[in-house]
């Protein structure tokens, strides 16, 4: 395993201590003088795409609903034993205990870096249910000042979320601004509009775009908000969002600077802590 080590320089800046478990975890990091903690970013072998199927469309096929090929635990060498296959789909089977994730549960990923694609999904939610498509993501660690064991950290400080939500009846929709932690939106930063989700329990179909830092969520067929990575309106929003650098100075330098020089990284699914299914993924390298 080969890992390659970060020392961050950006304005010093002190964590809240009501933040959530991830973020204290992030706090207790050995941190530098100007106040973010140093990161390693680990590089594993990734799977070779040539032993997927290809269909129709010219889209690989990354979950045909039989294998679990290709996928892992982020930070693990498995699968966690709450992600399973039921009839053709890849399910999540919540705790329903939020973003505290249990030993057999945590986020996966797609073992395959993309920089420049188009990824199609279905994905239905259950009542109440909250999850997320990550894209971009690398896996970060810290060390904990106290103990010096290497932590890892959360998925989403380092990769934009596609938000998958049950609008009608999970809290985080009146969350946020204007809509922006509604189903298909940016997470905490642009709302998905229009806003055409199908109600729990139903299936929708999701994409994302990547181009040469132009980015595109759709939903259900129509295209719901368009933005543009590595520019300084990306810095702005960030910088009004949770994952500012007052805030989280980690997940802003990590996001600010997504996929690393290569500007590349991991698709993953969330473990949020309720029931969750996706099926037909598939992704179309536009490089």
């Amino acid at each position: 395993m080969k890992k390659i080590l970060f020392t961050i320089a950006c304005a010093a800046a002190v964590l809240s201590v009501t933040a959530c478990k991830n973020k204290k975890a992030a706090a207790n990091a050995e941190t530098a003088d100007n106040g973010v903690p140093a990161y390693e970013v680990v590089e594993n072998a990734q799977v070779d795409l040539a032993g997927f199927p290809v269909d129709d469309e010219g889209y690989t096929v990354i979950f045909d609903g039989t294998s679990l090929n290709g996928w892992r635990g982020y930070g693990k060498d498995k699968v966690p034993a709450r992600w399973t296959i039921e009839d053709g789909c890849l399910k999540f089977t919540g705790t329903g205990a939020g973003e505290s994730q249990s030993g057999d549960g945590g986020d996966i990923i797609f073992t395959k870096k993309f920089k420049n694609f188009e990824m199609k999904f279905d994905w239905k939610i259950s009542k109440g249910g909250n999850s997320g498509v990550f894209y971009l993501a690398r896996e970060v660690t810290t060390k904990n000042k106290e103990t010096g064991e290497t932590q890892y950290e959360p998925i989403y400080i380092s990769s934009p979320e596609y938000q998958i939500l049950d609008n009608a009846n999970h809290p985080d929709a009146k969350l946020g601004k204007d809509g922006n932690r509604q189903s298909a939106s940016l997470y905490d930063m642009i709302p998905a509009k229009p806003q055409n989700q199908k109600p729990f329990g139903e299936w929708n179909t999701g994409s994302i775009m990547v181009y040469q830092g132009t980015v595109v969520h759709a939903q259900n067929g129509e295209n719901v908000l368009e933005y543009h990575l590595w520019t300084p309106k990306w810095t702005e929003m960030l910088q009004a969002s949770k994952f500012s650098q007052e805030a989280w100075p980690l997940a802003f330098e990590l996001l600010n600077n997504l996929g690393g020089d290569a500007h590349e990284g991991y698709i993953g699914f969330q473990d949020h802590g309720n029931d969750v299914w996706y099926r037909n993924i598939r992704i179309k390298i536009l490089d």
